[in-house]
């Protein structure tokens, strides 16, 4: 057991740190080329390899115990190195004698012992990254790269891109979280989504790689703020300012809690007046159809009685156009919803004097609504076609009021005045 030298507490190889946002990099890695043998196809495999114990180090002046071993690994042009990483096992608090290091170096070496074992390939955050957008990112819904995009861009790459897929830890990661500070929860969850499904594309494909897991992080404390979301009053008085053709798409998310992409992607073979439902096929995103947001989303809706008068009329006025969209702009393309928004929602919420908000409110409407009128959160999940209760849960806001006359009607189906109480009775129970 020696102390481990300036070199080894500081990172044997310049310009690779281990934990971002750190000078004293947990660990490091030495790397040495390995000369072929005359038994492989390219000039040959490794020199067999030996059962490991590695090397326990401590480090004095940060009271730690360091582990030391030989590792082989694929770098991206397909050679094969042996490096010797150099890895925190844990503070002299959590393991107080080399024999408790010793074992718990013994477990991380168990993978390379083992009989089965190969070498592992080795990349960056950015190298993979590059490959991982064009291999899997590109594949997925337009939405989602865009988001996935910006995610890499603004924070993954320029935090974490100089690091190793494995080197992406539970403290790389919790580092990572509190330099996202100002960023709320929902956001912070929606950049490790993107990070995670990187890093378990890595795994898949055989890379040394971190993982995800929420549970080892502290994430930013759930915010209080209360969706948008219009009572009925504020519905009527939308609909009455609208003009055609955002008159009747206002009626159609009103009435039946469809997500804007997908009214603003329905077509007229869509709608079925026989079996009285609405067929949930596609999203329109920024003028472009794709898929919808999950399975469950592609459920059909119902269609009211009093929607459907509503769209037979609005199909007498309606002007076509090829792909049959019941919204269409002068190019025959679904709008953006960033445009019906701020051209047609804002101006009429301006003169109504109601806070600006987004398209999303009236889905959070249809939800109180049936919550308002007796029906329990279910058939809202139902008719939201939301995967969880719990997601619902957040979209129902109870009308003002509510909450009176329900425990009005508990109070009053309890006989608080009951006369057949008598004096005798009550007594032998209080003492």
């Amino acid at each position: 057991m020696g102390r481990v030298s300036p070199k080894g507490e500081h990172g044997a190889v310049p310009g690779n740190p281990m934990v971002i946002g750190s000078k004293l990099p947990p660990c490091s890695v030495v790397v040495e080329l390995v000369p072929p043998t005359a038994s492989t196809g390219q000039g040959g495999d490794l020199a067999r390899r030996r059962y490991q114990k590695g090397q326990i180090l401590f480090s004095k002046s940060r009271q730690l115990w360091l582990g030391r071993y030989r590792e082989d690994t694929i770098r991206s042009d397909g050679s094969v190195i042996r490096a010797r990483p150099q890895i925190v096992l844990g503070t002299k608090k959590e393991l107080p004698t080399q024999r408790l290091a010793a074992r718990k170096l013994d477990e991380i070496l168990s993978r390379i012992n083992d009989c089965a074992y190969q070498p592992t390939r080795i990349a960056t955050v950015a190298e993979f990254a590059a490959r991982w957008g064009e291999e899997v990112l590109a594949k997925r819904k337009p939405s989602t790269v865009r988001s996935a995009n910006s995610h890499l861009d603004s924070h993954i790459l320029p935090q974490l891109g100089k690091l190793r897929l494995d080197q992406v830890g539970p403290e790389n990661q919790q580092v990572f979280v509190n330099q996202l500070a100002g960023a709320s929860r929902k956001t912070v969850l929606n950049i490790l989504s993107t990070l995670s499904s990187m890093l378990a594309t890595a795994k898949n494909w055989g890379f040394s790689s971190g993982e995800i897991a929420l549970r080892k992080l502290v994430l930013p404390e759930r915010n209080v703020h209360v969706p948008a979301h219009f009572t009925r009053s504020q519905v009527e008085s939308i609909l009455s300012l609208a003009n055609e053709p955002w008159r009747t798409f206002f009626i159609v998310l009103a009435l039946t809690g469809l997500r804007a992409g997908e009214a603003l992607g329905l077509q007229w073979p869509d709608i079925d007046f026989h079996h009285k439902c609405i067929h949930v096929r596609r999203s329109a995103w920024y003028g472009k159809a794709q898929s919808t947001k999950s399975k469950a989303s592609a459920a059909p809706v119902t269609l009211p009685d009093a929607l459907a008068n509503v769209l037979r009329q609005y199909h007498s006025i309606w002007t076509a156009n090829p792909e049959g969209w019941l919204f269409a702009t002068r190019n025959n393309r679904p709008p953006s919803s960033n445009n019906v928004v701020e051209y047609r929602l804002w101006p009429i919420l301006d003169a109504l004097d109601i806070p600006r908000c987004g398209l999303h409110a009236f889905r959070h409407s249809v939800a109180s609504f049936i919550v308002d009128a007796g029906y329990s959160p279910e058939v809202a999940k139902q008719q939201l076609r939301h995967a969880d209760a719990r997601t619902t849960l957040n979209y129902i806001h109870l009308q003002g009021g509510i909450t009176e006359r329900a425990m009005a009607d508990v109070s009053n189906s309890l006989k608080l005045d009951a006369v057949e109480r008598e004096q005798g009775k009550r007594s032998q129970y209080i003492q």
